[in-house]
């Protein structure tokens, strides 16, 4: 192993960090201002990536496709939240779940019908391909750089979003308390919407520039999901901070574990398996994360009384 893998395996958790952060951050507003489990955000991470495909496929402009990656995202959500999220505000998780999941099965199958089972791939713009010297002599794809480079600027977006506009107020008042804001004028169902959306776009642009980098099939958003959860289990429910550094930690530990767990039991075992045990053990870490940032803060690293 050599300081500049090192460095390489540090900055693919970065980006793999900020490509959560996208997914992460969705869910939390919605789970922390509607007090919604959404199961199928994921399957909007989805949208946003075919929808990149497709449009890149029929133009030739992969940044056409970015940009329908949030539209087509975005109205999913909308669509999806004024026809079946809108009636289960008042009802239980358990409801929440149940119809969330039966979105998964309902995008699941409607794409596979319209695109087929068989994975799309993305061509980057030749201007961000290739690879750009680190100081060090560090060699590093230019595209990773990019996503690393915008995740982190919609992060600071999101949090000034968040803490100094109108709006931002009025998320973090409906979080705080719906009935009040309510009573004093704020059209709760528009701001249910507006976080819903916002949400929804964040998460197809993840899905898109991740597809950009592996490929686009049906399916490709639970297992992100998943790790979403995670995250704002470790971060804290409605907290863009916590989402942001619990996907960033999240990222980090995954990558480098993957990373150096086989090289460490390569010392004392064969390369098979070395290889077999340290990513069994790799895909443990972050859930072992988890519970130490549980057993020591219950809400989570920024949630509430955290």
């Amino acid at each position: 192993m050599t300081f500049t893998l090192l460095i390489e395996q540090i900055l693919n958790g970065l980006q793999f960090g900020v490509m959560l952060f996208l997914m992460a951050s969705g869910l939390t507003l919605v789970f922390g201002v509607m007090g919604l489990i959404n199961l199928a955000h994921g399957s909007l991470y989805m949208v946003g990536a075919f929808a990149c495909a497709a449009v890149a496929t029929a133009t030739g402009s992969y940044w056409l496709g970015l940009a329908a990656s949030l539209v087509f995202a975005a109205l999913a959500g909308v669509l999806v939240e004024l026809a079946i999220i809108r009636k289960l505000y008042t009802r239980g998780h358990l409801d929440q779940v149940l119809a969330t999941f039966a979105l998964i099965l309902v995008f699941s199958e409607g794409t596979r019908w319209l695109f087929g089972s068989f994975p799309l791939y993305l061509n980057v713009p030749e201007i961000l391909s290739g690879a750009v010297v680190l100081p060090g002599g560090i060699q590093y794809s230019l595209f990773r750089l990019l996503i690393i480079a915008v995740g982190f600027a919609i992060a600071g977006g999101l949090l000034a979003l968040i803490h100094k506009t109108r709006i931002g107020i009025q998320i973090r008042a409906g979080e705080s308390d719906r009935e009040m804001i309510s009573a004093l004028g704020v059209d709760i169902n528009k701001l249910y919407t507006i976080v819903f959306a916002l949400g929804a776009a964040l998460a197809g642009f993840a899905g898109a520039l991740v597809g950009s980098i592996q490929s686009v099939q049906v399916g490709m958003g639970e297992p992100v999901l998943i790790l979403a959860f995670v995250v704002i289990v470790i971060g804290g429910i409605g907290s863009i901070k916590g989402a942001l550094v619990g996907s960033i930690l999240v990222g980090v530990v995954d990558t480098l574990g993957r990373f150096l767990l086989p090289i460490l039991f390569g010392a004392f075992m064969d390369p098979s398996s070395a290889t077999a045990v340290g990513s069994a053990l790799a895909s443990m870490l972050i859930y072992m994360v988890m519970a130490g940032v549980l057993f020591f803060r219950p809400t989570g690293l920024f949630g509430l009384n955290a």
